[in-house]
Order: structure tokens, then sequence, then C-alpha cells
């Protein structure tokens, strides 16, 4: 007889050198756990010769754990965030072919006949995994499965590793599977799985990306105009979660400079959102996160400020530089400044305290104590809110501009970062507004932005002068470089400051596309 339950899963994508202090977790306050056992697993899927589960986001598996085997039927194997729930169709089987006259649940047969449509069913992938699992009891007596999984998946010739920490919720509540991982994950590098295996089998049989971590941007967001406020600021909290969480593991695996670039990014957008919806939350309620968002921000930016100096300010004047100069010396210094930076970004990035942020902050996206009593009941649609929050920045940039022949280097700089919560304000907000009639806007907010961020670069550059001074031979031609890049950039500085009011009356008279 057919076992059906709906699953709520939660999966995070862990490293293989991190697997022997997982198996033996720290559980938080109150949380017991039972004795582990561990058994390997083989898991043989199934799917139509186009694929026809996986369009329906189905799956159909047969998995043999010791002598025995068990056919499984999940429906609706989407993830989001980590978090699954499908509904799970369940029985014993002979062997390692699928037997679907064993299936007695009707409307499971019936989404399964539907998405086959006569098909033959033949094998596709599989698994191989050593699962470790214990049971763990919340102090409200909540049960949840903890499975370490370590293996591969395996595609024709293809195979890619598997190593994942998933958390089922037995009985009890779902709140408890976020709890449950912090503790467990400890200072352990994660990320919450973007797809379950069955996906990742599908996506190595095609040639897709599996589990590449390259830099990733800010993501798109999809938002209706008659959307509830609190259900887009949810949506927000995750895109930033999700580039913050990933580019962190791209700094971790990687030295691509555009990772630490990207971290700090998902952090400011982070931290521009609190700001932007802070009207529709509970006063302060995100201070805590917000701090913490602030001083990872300043750990990238020590590496970021290093890439700019090499990159932007001193690598491109090596043709413009005097004969006998080189800015050799200088790049090298800048180099190994950037590379103990570097390093530095990473010690602090592997801390338990970060791993503490991102599980506070998914808590936090999923919970509701940030939104107020009178909002619970239901709020106002976010395009009337998204007018007034664009509206609100756009008035803190237009006192600046107002005063922009007389601003000083810090207001230039405050303008800048106030130009920058505008601009993450409008991508936020973006998909509730014609393309055409945002277009002509983003583009004098672009113009803006790029003169303003040439600006603070060539302050930066001022710090060239306040860096270690390098020692040995090439030390004389590297303080020449920096003398020569900081003056170059200052005169040119100078021409582009006088395009920044033409540019501010173009953004000042360009029509908002939110009003």
């Amino acid at each position: 007889m057919s076992k059906t339950q709906r699953e709520i899963e939660l999966k995070l994508e862990v490293f293989p050198a991190d697997t022997a202090a997982l198996s033996k977790p720290t559980l938080p306050e109150g949380f017991t756990a039972g004795k582990p056992s561990t058994q390997t697993l083989q898991s043989i899927y199934f799917d139509t010769p186009d694929h026809a589960l996986r369009r329906r986001k189905m799956s159909l598996r047969v998995r043999k754990a010791g002598k025995s085997w068990v056919q499984t039927l999940k429906i609706g194997t989407g993830v989001n965030g980590g978090l699954s729930s499908p509904i799970e169709v369940e029985h014993p089987v002979r062997g390692r072919a699928i037997d679907l006259t064993a299936i007695d649940d009707a409307k499971a047969i019936r989404h399964l006949v539907e998405a086959v449509d006569g098909q033959t069913l033949s094998e596709v992938f599989e698994t191989v995994m050593r699962r470790t699992k214990r049971d763990l009891t919340a102090p409200d007596g909540s049960l949840i499965e903890m499975a370490l999984d370590q293996g591969e998946v395996r595609a024709g010739d293809r195979t890619t590793p598997l190593f994942e920490l998933e958390l089922e919720l037995k009985e009890g509540a779902e709140a408890n599977l976020l709890v449950a991982a912090k503790a467990v994950a400890g200072a352990s590098p994660f990320r919450f799985s973007p797809f379950g295996k069955a996906e990742r089998g599908y996506r190595l049989l095609s040639g897709e990306p599996v589990a590449d971590l390259v830099p990733m941007g800010a993501g798109k967001l999809d938002i209706r105009a008659d959307e509830p406020v609190e259900r887009v600021f949810r949506a927000v909290l995750w895109s930033c979660y999700e580039q913050i969480a990933q580019n962190r593991l791209v700094i971790l695996t990687s030295d691509d400079p555009e990772g630490p670039h990207q971290f700090r990014i998902g952090l400011r957008r982070l931290r521009s959102a609190f700001r932007l919806f802070s009207k529709a939350l509970v006063p302060d309620c995100w201070r805590d996160l917000d701090a913490v968002a602030r001083d990872l921000a300043l750990a990238a930016g020590a590496v970021r400020d290093l890439d700019v100096l090499a990159e932007e300010i001193v690598a491109p004047l090596q043709a413009d530089a005097p004969e006998g100069l080189s800015t050799a010396s200088l790049l090298t210094h800048l180099g190994s400044l950037r590379k103990n930076a570097r390093l530095g970004l990473e010690q602090a990035l592997r801390a338990e305290s970060v791993n503490g942020f991102l599980f506070d902050l998914a808590i936090f996206a999923r919970s509701a104590a940030w939104l107020p009593e009178e909002a619970k009941a239901g709020g106002g649609p976010v395009s009337s809110y998204a007018e007034a929050a664009l509206n609100r920045q756009w008035r803190k940039v237009a006192e600046f501009g107002k005063r922009i022949d007389e601003l000083d280097i810090p207001e230039r700089h405050d303008m800048r970062k106030a130009l920058k919560k505008l601009r993450y304000g409008c991508e936020f907000f973006a998909s509730l507004y014609p393309k055409s009639k945002r277009k002509p806007f983003l583009a004098h907010l672009r113009q803006l932005q790029e003169i303003f961020g040439y600006l603070n670069d060539v302050a930066m550059a001022e710090k060239l002068l306040g860096l270690p001074v390098p020692k040995g031979p090439g030390a004389t031609s590297a303080n020449q470089a920096a003398g020569f890049a900081i003056g170059w950039h200052k005169a040119r500085s100078q021409s582009v400051w006088h395009e920044a009011r033409k540019a501010w009356e173009d953004a000042a008279t360009a029509r908002r596309f939110w009003t």
C-alpha cells in the first residue's frame, strides 16, 4: 500500500572539508538528538525521452537502502531558498525496475499518467551517496530528521559531487528547521540549495551548470502592482540574501575580483532595502542585521578598493606615463596588499558569526516579526508604497543636487550614496513600470552615478600615499607612479566635475517614471 505525505525539507550545500564537523553537530539549546545511523543509498531516476516529469516538477525514482528497494513519486519538486515541500508517494518494490501498478493514490497516478501521456519511462540518471542521519527533537516536541549526504550524481559518463545537509520536518513547527540548521551548520560555510537531487541529475545530463559558484549580480524581481508590501519586501530580502550568500562562497573558493564586488553590492542593496521599506516595518527591527551588513561591507571594501586602485586608477595610466616612469612596481605592491586583504576577508567570512547572520536574515525574511499589527490583516498594494518610497529617496538626492556647485568632498560622497540608494529602489520596483517609461530617467541617473563614482575613485587614489611604503629596489618607482596617478586623475576630475551640473539638471528635469 502506498504511503502519501507532504514533505517539508531544508537543503544546504556544504563543502567536503566540513563534513566531519557536520557529522558531530552542535544542537540548539533545548534540542536533543538520537543516535546516528549510516547507510549507502542508490537512487535511479526515471523519465520520458522529452523529460515530461521534469517539466511538470515531478520526479520518479527507485532507491536501494541495504537490501530493500522503495519507489517514490514526488509532485512539486521545486526548491525555494533551500526549502521544498513536495507531495511524496512511496511504497516498496522488488528491484530497480519501476512498478506503477503499486501506486494506489488515485490523484497521484492521475498526475503521473497525464504527464507521461503514453510515453515510455526509462532510467535517466542516478545518485549514489553515503547518508548519516539522526533525529532531532525540539523543546516543543517538533521532530526533525537530519541527514548528511556525501556522494555523487551520475548521468552516463558524467558525474558531479554531492555534499548536502538536509533537515526534514517530520512533525511540528516549520520554524524549527532554520533554528536547527543554524546551530548544526556552526562555522561551516554553506548556501541554501537552489535545487534538489533530481534537478541536479537533469542539469548534469543536459550539460547545464550544476553547482557553479560564480559571482552573482542582483537578480531581477518580478512583482505586481496589486501585491501587498510585505510580500514584495520578502522577495527583495531574499534577492539580497542570495546575492550575499553566493558571493561569500565565491570569495572562499576563487580569486575572482567580482566576488568581493558583488558581495558588497548585495550588502548595500540589503541596507538600502531596510531603509526604503522602513515605513512598512516595526521600528528598528532591522537595526541589528543592518549593523552586521555594514561591517561585512567594510571588510569586503578593503579588498574591492585595492582592486579599483590597481585596475581602474593605476593600470590604465601606463600608456600616458612619462618616459622612464613605470607602474609595474606599484601594481606589484598593490597586488601584495590585496593578497593580504583578501586573506583577511576570507578569514572573516569563515567565522561562525557570518553563518549566524545569514541564518538570522533568512529567519527574518520568512517571519512576520517585522510586520506591524495593523498590516497583518492585509497591507496596501505595493504600487502606492513604491511611489512614496522613491519620492522620499529622490528628495534626499535633490537636497544635495540643489547645492551641487557648493558640495565639498564629503558631501559629494554622501550624494553618491544617496544616488545608489535611489538606483537600488528603482531596481526593486522596476517591474511595476513599463521599460519605455523607466529608460529615460534611469539613463540620466546612470550618468550621474558614473560621474560621482569616478570622483569617488579619484578621492580613493589619495589613499595611495597613505599605503604602507614598499621596500626594496622598486620602492622609488612605486612612489613616483603613485604620485603621477594621483596628479593625473585629480587633473581629469576637474573637467569631469564640470559635467556634474549638466548631468544633475538633466536628471532633475526628466520625468520621474514612478509619479
